[in-house]
């Protein structure tokens, strides 16, 4: 954790991480604008954030967009405040409350897991694996355009929520349409019959899940993407709807799953 610690002493590094909680996905120009710093001042500043895994990059074309990484202060939160016995899933949705009424076009986050790229994409894939972690089992056969059926809790039939696989390539990379909200979405976040129904009306978003090798642990990335502008399910998925972790919660009962045979 020292990396982390070290990262966020430097007033400029804090500076360019609030930027990147404010709007994130900026290119390197765009942190650059309004700063007094140099160009290459940034650049050696980023460079320190995303080695202490602080910030991720992804790639739009040619272009290098910078986001926020918050796991990492997941990591340290959860260090401490299970000395004290509190609740994971309420440090979660503390942690996560900065994410709250941000105007994000998109959702990344990473987090490295000591396993294998093939253990993690089973993890990724089998229903069994997924039940464990997200409550919900997954069933597919994973080739391109296959339906990915859903089933709440160990019984009951797989449902087909339209969501569709976009790519496959094990164990690197999966893609898959999102499902819409639901009706059980409408009686978890307390909302009535006329929210749930202008909700519902939001396109369909996608994520992407990136496996890289990293020495001994693996380097997940997860990118959730083509919202609307206001998007709720943007804001469900970033665990910035209470009392939903969203993606943190559960990649962090990943992550536990795979590094001690249990999840959280």
């Amino acid at each position: 954790m020292d990396p982390i610690f070290k990262a966020l002493a430097d007033p400029s590094r804090r500076l360019l991480l609030d930027r990147l909680n404010d709007r994130p996905g900026q290119s390197l120009q765009e942190l650059c604008a309004g700063l007094d710093l140099t160009r290459q001042a940034v650049t050696k500043h980023l460079a320190v954030l995303e080695s202490a895994g602080l910030v991720t990059t992804v790639w739009r074309g040619r272009e290098k967009l910078h986001h926020l990484n918050t796991a990492p202060i997941g990591e340290i939160a959860d260090r401490w405040i299970s000395r004290y016995h509190r609740g994971h899933v309420a440090a979660l949705a503390d942690l996560k409350r900065t994410l709250e009424g941000i105007p994000m076009a998109e959702f990344v986050y990473v987090t490295y897991v000591r396993t294998t790229p093939e253990q993690l994409w089973r993890a990724l894939t089998e229903p069994e694996f997924t039940l464990r972690y997200w409550g919900a089992a997954l069933k597919s056969d994973w080739q391109v355009g296959s339906p990915v059926l859903w089933r709440s809790g160990p019984d009951g039939p797989f449902e087909d929520l339209d969501q569709v696989v976009l790519e496959s390539s094990p164990p690197r990379r999966l893609s898959y349409t999102w499902h819409t909200f639901q009706p059980e979405h409408a009686e978890f976040f307390g909302w009535t019959a006329e929210k749930l129904a202008e909700v519902v009306k939001e396109r369909r978003s996608k994520v992407t899940f990136e496996i890289e090798p990293a020495g001994s642990s693996v380097k997940l990335t997860v990118t959730h993407d083509d919202f609307e502008p206001g998007s709720e399910m943007l804001r469900a998925i970033s665990g910035g709807l209470p009392p939903s972790g969203g993606w943190p919660e559960i990649l962090a009962n990943l992550k536990t799953l795979l590094e001690t045979g249990e999840p959280l």
